[in-house]
């Protein structure tokens, strides 16, 4: 009902109604297309669902990001400011910047080496942009997508978390077995956590940035780092599952998330087409987290994160997963009734018709304290 309201007040003003005050609820904003350039899985643009409304799809926000020949091209990463009201996709050439209540497009620019999964500061204020798997990192304004400053591990720049606070940056190359740990006052290098045993893939770390939570190349399952110390703790590796050819990534595991309230990670597994849980209740220094439940997908997933409520489950193939019972209780599905499967989503929620919060891509742990 309340999409109604918003459609008829537009008509009343005579303006499109993605310009119109934007209803109050919790949204999920879907980048496409989230895996590699595959059209059929959603289409271009940023679609919107409806949490609250048991993810019923809400509209197509159109969007940049296509080649000399007009064809959209993979979408790489997306994140959105309460701040600012902003939201951005990035694709291999370029980062987009979206107002979140008119929808329209403010700009969209290119940068050195391309682009690839980025991350920003709480305050809204700055970017950790990776080039597309080159030696940088270009730390961009937010506002005005200007380069700062670079920041260069050599590593293959990849995947890219900002801390809760905002006080740190972690940065993951494709070709490192070390993961930076960045101060976001100075841009430097403050220590490095590992060496893990493979190159990073996809990672995340708990709300009080003490534990890094990684993916690694040739292992199904996880291994898990001390962030204070920069030692390894623990090697996961998921049991009773056969590790086989993957379509995407070329690694087991390219996913791994922890629900709000840490006491679960959920780690993505391509071959067998599930999600597997990990109970991290029991976990210290010498006791490593416990396989619990695993979860049949309708596709190979290549990431996962979660609502900030923790609720839902997001993997990459669409599905929305009740937590609490681990069973599936929707798939996201586009204007004609199509999948939509990405790797590039976040949550927002409006209220008075601003954005009031906003997610994360990444599924990071929320306890600080």
């Amino acid at each position: 009902m309340k999409h109604v309201l918003i459609g008829l007040l537009a008509l009343f003003l005579g303006v499109p109604a993605s310009a119109a005050l934007v209803a109050d609820g919790r949204y999920l904003y879907v980048a496409v297309p989230g895996i590699r350039d595959y059209l059929e899985f959603g289409g271009h643009g940023v679609l919107v669902f409806d949490i609250e409304a048991g993810h019923k799809f809400v509209r197509r926000i159109p969007a940049a990001g296509v080649d000399d020949k007009g064809k959209p091209i993979n979408v790489k990463g997306v994140c959105a400011s309460s701040a600012t009201g902003r939201l951005y996709v990035s694709t291999i050439k370029t980062l987009t910047c979206f107002d979140l209540t008119t929808d329209k497009i403010l700009w969209e620019k290119p940068y050195e080496g391309g682009c690839d999964r980025m991350s920003m500061t709480p305050d809204g204020k700055a970017i950790y942009l990776p080039s597309f798997e080159k030696a940088h990192w270009n730390v961009v304004d937010a506002m005005t997508g200007d380069v700062i400053t670079k920041i260069t591990p050599n590593s293959n720049a990849h995947n890219t978390v900002v801390g809760l606070d905002g006080s740190k940056a972690y940065l993951a190359g494709l070709k490192s077995p070390l993961l930076e740990v960045v101060d976001t006052a100075t841009n430097k290098t403050i220590r490095q956590v590992g060496p893990f045993a493979k190159p990073i893939r996809p990672f995340t770390v708990n709300g009080r940035q003490t534990l890094a939570f990684v993916n690694v190349n040739d292992l199904l399952g996880f291994e898990i780092g001390d962030i204070a110390t920069g030692k390894k703790l623990h090697r996961v590796e998921v049991q009773d599952f056969k590790i086989g050819p993957v379509k995407r990534h070329g690694c087991p595991s390219h996913g791994v998330g922890l629900t709000p309230d840490e006491k679960e990670a959920w780690v993505c597994d391509a071959y067998n087409q599930r999600l597997h849980v990990f109970d991290l209740t029991p976990m210290t220094a010498t006791i490593p987290p416990r396989q619990t439940v695993s979860i049949p997908l309708r596709e190979q997933p290549g990431w996962v994160t979660f609502s900030l409520d923790g609720k839902y489950a997001y993997p990459s193939t669409g599905e929305v997963i009740d937590v609490a019972t681990k069973k599936i209780v929707a798939t996201l599905a586009d204007e004609k009734g199509g999948p939509v499967h990405s790797e590039k989503m976040v949550e927002v929620h409006f209220g008075g018709g601003k954005v009031v919060k906003t997610g994360d891509q990444f599924g990071l742990g929320r306890v600080a304290k």
